[in-house]
């Protein structure tokens, strides 16, 4: 799964670990969210959406 949270998340200035503990998951889960390695739920997507100022399209959705 393709997504833009690692680099919208390096360009908020905020590491992994930030970023897991705001949204409640292992920094861990952040790394594998980020390769594209694991489907986070729609709750998670919208936090993470949420702590970085961006749409859910901005960070998970491919837009043609």
């Amino acid at each position: 799964m393709k997504n833009n949270v690692k680099i919208t998340r390096m360009n908020a200035s905020i590491t992994q670990e930030q970023l897991a503990k705001r949204t409640g998951v292992t920094r861990q889960t952040i790394g594998l969210i980020e390769k594209g390695e694991y489907n986070p739920s729609l709750q998670l997507c919208v936090a993470i959406a949420k702590e970085l100022n961006k749409t859910l399209d901005d960070l998970f959705w491919e837009v043609d």
